[in-house]
Order: C-alpha cells, then structure tokens, then sequence
C-alpha cells in the first residue's frame, strides 16, 4: 500500500465545519469578523482575529478548548485509521493553519497517522498570542495561479508531492475535498489518479461546470458514511490492479515446461 498517497482537504472535510469560523463564532468574535471580511485576506484577517481575541484576553487554552469541540462525522476517523493501518502515505493540503489542525488532529488521536501536513504556518509567540501566516508570501511575490487564494496554491503542492514519486516509484493518489480551492488540484491528477470531491459543495460544482479539465475518476460522497467506503473502496481497487500488474509481470520471468499439461484448475471468487 505504499504506492497509495491520499491527500485530506481538512475543513468541511475532516471535519464537518470550517474551523477558522468555528473559532471566531465560539469566542463570540462573529461580528468583528464580518466588518472586517471586505477590507482583507481571509488568512490575514485571521491572523488580526488572534491579535484581537488576545486583546479580550482569550487564551491559548481558550482556543484549543474550542478546536476540541469540533463537529465531526464518527466515522472519518475509523476510515482515517484504517487506511493508514493499510499502509497508505496520508497527508493533509488545508487552508486551515497548523495550531488549529494539529491540535484537533491530536485531540483525536490521529495526528501519527499523516506523513505531511501542508497548510498556513501559526504559531504562539511569546506573549501568548496565535499568529497565522500565509502559506506562501504573496507581499513579495503571487503564486501565479487564479484559480487560489493568494496565500495558497493547492495544485503546486499536488505538484511538488508527484514530483517527489519520481524518486520513490509509481504511485496513485486519492484526493479529498470540498471547497472551490481543491478545484485546482484535483485538476492536476493523472488519469491513474482519483478525486473524491464532496458533493454539493463548491468543488463540485466546480468539477460540474468543467469535467473535462479533471482527468482523474471521480468518485462523489457526501458525509462520513459515504466517505469511509469509497474511500477504502478506492484503495482495495488500486491494491488489486497493483496485485495483478505485478502478477503479470512476475509471469513473463516463469518458465513453463512443455512436456507438462494439466488442466486448468477453476479460478477462485474473488471478494470485491
């Protein structure tokens, strides 16, 4: 299961909700936040929501007592668990932040299980304070993609994590998402690939609009209880095609005596 990467979107993904809004609404911060939407960067904006929530005097503490209440479908972190107990190489590509993830991710008891997380830098600064910071600085120069947010191009780090295969052999990936900004990197899947966009949600509609820009195959969920079968589905599919191919090709170094011929033996089921 090695050749199997599967990458998590995180907000609305792993977990049901978006957690920068989710910390904003449960420390009462809602409305600050929305005067201040139209004037900056979402990842800025929260960067200045921690500067602000300090000032009120709300703590680390607060924050982290907030991100373990997150909502989350019961059983995403069974398939998350299962698939990492097959071997597969999980990792994460969020808009999120780093403090916000790990520590729900810990909470959960699930944070061994991703080889990378990919997402916004945070960290507490000497007065105790959550700074936030763009994925990619984007004050000194722009990413070059219009499809993402300034701070973040998801499919360059589709990019960069297929670019390191050719040093580790082939492998497929499983890509999970839901909001506008996993467009971009379910579009730089191959066709080996496969994108599992949440349905009804601004990727697919995305992907609706433009299929032919997605050459991966698709495969829609909805929820937890949708996710965890196709999602273990997928990676029993590419175990077998893998089974077979190397089957195929150990066959071509196999020699069969001539003189020998016995009938074919019936082939066994083979459980889907």
């Amino acid at each position: 299961m090695a050749g199997v990467v599967v990458v998590f979107d995180f907000d609305k993904t792993i977990i049901d909700i978006d957690s920068d809004n989710w910390v904003v609404d449960e420390l009462g911060a809602t409305d600050l936040f929305n005067q201040l939407l139209p004037t900056m960067f979402w990842n800025s904006l929260m960067d200045r929501m921690m500067k602000e929530l300090h000032a009120q005097g709300k703590t680390i503490e607060d924050i982290e007592d907030v991100l373990k209440r997150v909502p989350i479908h019961p059983r995403v972190v069974p398939a998350i668990k299962t698939a990492h107990s097959l071997g597969c190489d999980l990792r994460v590509v969020s808009d999120a932040n780093l403090f916000f993830i790990e520590t729900i991710l810990n909470h959960l008891g699930i944070r061994d299980c991703f080889t990378e997380i990919n997402t916004n830098p945070s960290y507490v600064d000497e007065d105790g304070r959550l700074r936030i910071f763009p994925f990619h600085d984007f004050h000194s120069s722009s990413h070059g993609c219009n499809l993402c947010p300034p701070n973040m191009c998801k499919g360059k780090i589709i990019e960069r994590i297929q670019a390191s295969f050719a040093k580790e052999g082939q492998k497929r990936i499983i890509y999970l998402g839901d909001g506008s900004g996993d467009f971009c990197p379910m579009s730089k899947l191959k066709e080996v690939d496969y994108a599992m966009p949440r349905k009804n949600f601004p990727v697919w509609d995305l992907i609706s609009k433009n299929p032919e820009l997605i050459r991966a195959e698709i495969h829609e969920w909805t929820d937890g209880n949708e996710l965890e079968p196709v999602m273990l589905n997928l990676i029993k599919k590419i175990t077998f095609q893998d089974s077979v191919q190397l089957l195929s090709v150990d066959c071509k170094f196999e020699t069969i005596p001539m003189a020998v011929h016995e009938p074919l033996r019936p082939a066994l089921p083979v459980n889907q």
